[in-house]
């Protein structure tokens, strides 16, 4: 119900914070197609996840933090995760 009221507003941002933690993973698919499909239609979507495959599989680009700010943004084709790993840990992506 909130999100339908957020969705109400077009907003040009969303922010999903863990957005699938806890959650079988027919209804996980269903919540990816939901971001990406607002995407689609122009809409910011930041996603916030601690779950690699999630991060890898889903974005279009992905920006790590390293001690509160971020160390590194990567494309898609970069966003492996040895890359995202090194960033993690302060080291530059060669």
């Amino acid at each position: 119900m909130v999100l339908a009221k957020w969705l109400a507003m077009q907003p040009k941002v969303m922010i999903f914070d863990e957005p699938t933690r806890g959650i079988d993973i027919g209804a996980k698919s269903e919540i990816y197609k939901f971001m990406r499909g607002l995407a689609d239609t122009g809409v910011a979507v930041l996603m916030i996840s601690s779950d690699m495959e999630e991060v890898i599989g889903v974005s279009d680009r992905v920006a790590v933090m390293h001690e509160g700010a971020i160390s590194g943004i990567l494309a898609r084709d970069e966003a492996t995760e040895e890359n995202i790993l090194q960033l993690a840990i302060g080291r530059q992506v060669a």
